[in-house]
């Protein structure tokens, strides 16, 4: 664990920046495609309206108290509307979901044709999928060309057992297959 006082930690990682080379970007895209990771949607409502993003950049914090964390580019126009937002909903896509995660690849009109429900806080959520973290936000980061957001989660549904996550490799998108046996 650092002993650095945390102002000087944050302002640090932001002077510390991986330039590679653009063989070494490719080599290190490829090796970090290696690992498999889940597909989700996150939502909350903006100045303009719902939005969305397709992120497979999230993760478990802690369980005591309730944390996870997802890391939107920020780069991305959607950026600035997720770290200011007081909460979030992050979507775990079901691997029939192909098609919703690709609505939210982009920016545009994520939410035309789609009815989304509101949490109790005001968040747009969607039916389905594998599982859904409604969540307060509870700290930003910024990490380099993304930023890390927190949240403390608030609610969890859960869907039925016969669901299975998209998943992401390799550039592509698939499924796991449980044991047959």
């Amino acid at each position: 664990m650092s002993r650095l006082p945390p102002a000087t930690r944050d302002r640090l990682a932001d002077e510390i920046t991986f330039q590679p080379a653009n063989a070494e970007a490719r080599l290190l895209r490829e090796a970090l495609g290696r690992y498999a990771t889940g597909v989700t949607v996150v939502t909350a409502a903006g100045p303009q309206g719902p939005v969305g993003m397709t992120v497979n950049s999230f993760a478990s914090v802690s369980l005591e108290p309730p944390l996870v964390l997802w890391s939107p580019a920020r780069a991305s126009a959607r950026h600035e509307v997720f770290v200011n937002a007081a909460h979030w909903s992050v979507h775990v896509l079901g691997a029939e979901q192909l098609e919703t995660c690709l609505r939210f690849t982009k920016g545009g009109r994520q939410f035309e044709g789609l009815a989304p429900a509101l949490t109790p806080e005001g968040v747009p959520v969607m039916p389905g999928g594998a599982a859904r973290f409604d969540c307060a936000a509870h700290a930003a980061h910024a990490a380099g060309d993304h930023s890390v957001l927190i949240g403390r989660v608030l609610r969890v549904t859960v869907a039925g057992p016969g669901d299975h996550p998209l998943v992401f490799a390799a550039g592509r998108f698939g499924q796991f297959y449980p044991d047959a046996g």
